[in-house]
């Protein structure tokens, strides 16, 4: 596999159509925390650059991983993979099958590195906390990992100040053959974990909106619901578009040059 280092962590997103190689890689190099020692390092090309940025983190004493993830075609306009999987819920195991929302509910589904981590909580719970306004929106949250439902559970019974998640208002699924996450092309082969992906599906099943995190950089709540606001949005309103940072209230756009032009005069 091939692999290539970078001097800062990387972030990546795939919320508009691209054409990628099937065939074709990512790296990406990012700092990884005391408990993450144990991922395999990928040895990278150094160019002269490289090798005088990679000395000066030496002397930081700085460690530093090179994550390969393999890199499909873009998922955002095409149907969501359908699984079906264990998970807990309400400190039960439970059946989550994604087919059973669609037309009925927009799903916010996400992936997270594993259990008993560090920023994965800080995530889950953030969402958990939230979850009343994704509920108004008609819109469930699935969280997903490669942990088995007894470390799920294990981490649910956990109290918050001692570094665990406490009860949820969403199921954590388990995706202890990697199916899932390797079918939304998140997958870290050479680590057996997933990136932090996040999508947004319609209650078509499209997926209309991704985001790909690498394992040090945690999400935004605040964006996944208004990116989820924005497609509600044009999708009961299909001759409008949604500008930039555009927010519920907020003035729309017509998606031609003269319908444009009304937005552009008034901002």
């Amino acid at each position: 596999m091939a692999c290539s280092a970078s001097s800062s962590t990387a972030l990546l997103s795939s919320t508009t159509r691209a054409s990628i190689s099937p065939k074709s890689h990512i790296s990406q190099s990012i700092s990884v925390p005391s408990a993450f020692n144990g991922l395999r390092n990928c040895k990278p090309f150094v160019s002269r650059v490289a090798r005088s940025i990679s000395t000066r983190v030496a002397q930081s004493e700085r460690r530093r991983f090179a994550v390969c993830a393999s890199s499909e075609l873009p998922l955002v306009g095409n149907q969501a993979p359908d699984f079906e999987a264990e998970a807990v819920f309400d400190q039960e195991f439970i059946k989550v099958k994604l087919s059973e929302y669609i037309g009925k509910k927009y799903v916010i589904l996400f992936f997270y590195p594993l259990d008993f981590t560090f920023v994965c909580p800080t995530e889950i719970t953030a969402f958990s906390d939230r979850y009343e306004e994704f509920e108004k929106v008609n819109t469930e949250i699935l969280g997903v990992s490669v942990d088995s439902v007894f470390s799920h559970l294990a981490w649910v019974q956990t109290e918050r100040k001692s570094g665990g998640l406490g009860d949820l208002n969403y199921p954590l699924i388990s995706d202890v053959t990697k199916s899932i996450s390797k079918s939304y092309n998140v997958l870290i082969p050479d680590q057996g974990i997933a990136l932090r992906g996040l999508f947004i599906i319609d209650k078509e099943g499209v997926i209309q909106h991704s985001t790909i995190n690498n394992l040090g950089i945690g999400r935004s709540v605040d964006e996944t619901l208004r990116t989820l606001q924005a497609l509600q949005y044009v999708q009961e309103n299909p001759d409008e578009v949604c500008p930039a940072g555009w927010k519920p209230g907020e003035k729309s756009m017509k998606p031609d040059p003269k319908g444009s032009k009304e937005y552009f005069a008034s901002i």
